[in-house]
Parts: C-alpha cells; sequence; structure tokens
C-alpha cells in the first residue's frame, strides 16, 4: 500500500510535468505565429521561446500545488 506521500509526489511530478509540456508547445507557438524577425532576443529563435514557454509553464503549474 503505497503511503500518503507517494501519492502526493506522484501528483506533482504529474502536474509539473504536464505544465512543462503545455509551456513548451505554448512557447513553440508563440515563435510560429508571433516571432519578430530581428531586435526580439527572447522569441528571435525557436529556442529560447522553447525554454521561455517551459519555465512559464512549470511556474504556473506550480501554483496549483498546496504546500503543507
Amino acid at each position: 500500500m503505497k503511503s500518503i506521500f507517494e501519492k502526493i509526489n506522484r501528483f506533482r511530478l504529474i502536474l509539473n510535468t504536464s505544465g512543462i509540456t503545455l509551456g513548451i508547445i505554448g512557447g513553440y507557438l508563440y515563435y510560429h505565429f508571433y516571432a519578430c524577425e530581428s531586435g526580439c532576443p527572447l522569441n528571435s529563435t525557436p529556442y529560447m521561446s522553447i525554454i521561455w514557454g517551459g519555465l512559464l509553464g512549470y511556474l504556473i503549474s506550480d501554483l496549483f500545488y498546496k504546500k503543507n
């Protein structure tokens, strides 16, 4: 039988992983549709948009985890 802590950690892992994945997808879509051609350091390459999207997705998903 699993303890309550293993269930909580699994839930947090799933929540953060899904947040990062959605952030990466959102970052790429932002680059694909709204990227400027020159002069924008954050979204001039798809890699930076993906990194920032993943980071933002993680931070937003971590807001929904209730800390004890």
